[in-house]
C-alpha cells in the first residue's frame, strides 16, 4: 500500500512537472518564440509526451519557414514579371530592397524613427520593396518601352502607375484577407514618387504624411536610377549620384534618410557591386 502510495504520487508530480513545462514552454510559442524546447527529464513515458510535443515545435516552424520562403519566392516572381516589361532589369529590385533595408536599420538608432522600423516592421518593408513598380504592368509598351523622353501627356499616363500598383494589391487583398507585408507593399507602391516638399505624385503627399517605407523606397529608387545607365541617360557615378541626392534633402527626400544614406554610402557601394547587372 505504501509503495503504491509513492508511486501514485511521484507519478502525480511527473505529471505536474511535465505540464507545468509544457505550460511553459507553449505560452512562449504562443508569443512567437520559436527556439523553445520542453525539457526532456526522464526517459520514460514522459520524455516521450515531451519529445512528441518539441517535434510539433518543429514542425511548426519548419511550416512557418517553408511559408515564408514560398511567400518571399511568389513577392519575387510577381515583382520580377513587372520588370520584364519595362527598361530596368531585375537587379534593380534586388538593389532597393537591399538600399531600403540598409537605411532603415541605420535609422532604428534614431528616436523619431524607432517605432515604425521595429526589427518585426523593416523585415516586412524589406518583404514586400520589391514590389513598389508593380504597377507598370498597367501601362502601355508604347510609353513604358519607349526609347527616349517622354512627352507631357505620356509621362501623364505613367504617373498611373503608382495608382494601378495600389489598387492590384488591393483586389490580391480582398481574395487571401490582410496581411501586414501588403499593407506595406501597398504604401510602397503608391507613395514612393511622392515628396517631402509635397511636390510629387499621385497624391501630393508632405513630410510625415508620406509613410516612412514610401520615403526609404523614394531615396533608393532614385539612387539606383541615376547609377544605371538607361536607354535615354548613361549611368552616373556614386559622386556625382550623392551630389544629386544632396541637393534634393528637404526637398524630394526626408533630410534625416539623406544623412542615413551619407552616413552609409559605403553599404550602397556594396550592394550595387553585389548586385551589378550582368
Amino acid at each position: 500500500m505504501v509503495r503504491r502510495l509513492l508511486i501514485t504520487r511521484c507519478f502525480s508530480q511527473n505529471i505536474a512537472l511535465y505540464f507545468q513545462h509544457q505550460n511553459s514552454t507553449l505560452a512562449k510559442l504562443k508569443k512567437g518564440e520559436r527556439e523553445v524546447k520542453v525539457p526532456i527529464t526522464a526517459s520514460n513515458e514522459f520524455g516521450t509526451m515531451a519529445e512528441y510535443t518539441n517535434h510539433m515545435i518543429d514542425s511548426l516552424s519548419s511550416t512557418e519557414a517553408t511559408l515564408k520562403d514560398t511567400r518571399d519566392a511568389a513577392i519575387l516572381a510577381i515583382a520580377s514579371l513587372a520588370e520584364t516589361r519595362d527598361n530596368e532589369t531585375g537587379a534593380h529590385i534586388l538593389r532597393t530592397q537591399e538600399y531600403v533595408y540598409a537605411l532603415g536599420l541605420y535609422l532604428q538608432e534614431n528616436p523619431r524613427f524607432r517605432d515604425e522600423l521595429s526589427p518585426e516592421n523593416l523585415d516586412l518593408i524589406y518583404k514586400s520593396a520589391p514590389l513598389h513598380d508593380i504597377g507598370k504592368v498597367g501601362i502601355p509598351d508604347s510609353i513604358l518601352l519607349k526609347p527616349g523622353k517622354l512627352t507631357t501627356e505620356e509621362f501623364e499616363v505613367m504617373k498611373a502607375h503608382p495608382v494601378i500598383g495600389r489598387r492590384a494589391l488591393e483586389k490580391a487583398e480582398e481574395q487571401v484577407g490582410e496581411l501586414p507585408f501588403l499593407a506595406y507593399a501597398k504604401e510602397i507602391s503608391e507613395g514612393h514618387h511622392e515628396k517631402w516638399d509635397g511636390s510629387g505624385y499621385p497624391a501630393g503627399l508632405k513630410g510625415d504624411d508620406i509613410p516612412i517605407s514610401a520615403r526609404l523606397m523614394a531615396l533608393a529608387d532614385v539612387y539606383d536610377a541615376l547609377i544605371t545607365k538607361r536607354v535615354y541617360k548613361p549611368a552616373f557615378s556614386h559622386e556625382t549620384s550623392r551630389d544629386i541626392i544632396l541637393e534634393g534633402k528637404g526637398k524630394h527626400f526626408d533630410p534625416d534618410i539623406v544623412d542615413a544614406f551619407v552616413a552609409i554610402e559605403h553599404r550602397f557601394l556594396e550592394i550595387a557591386e553585389r548586385f551589378r547587372d550582368g
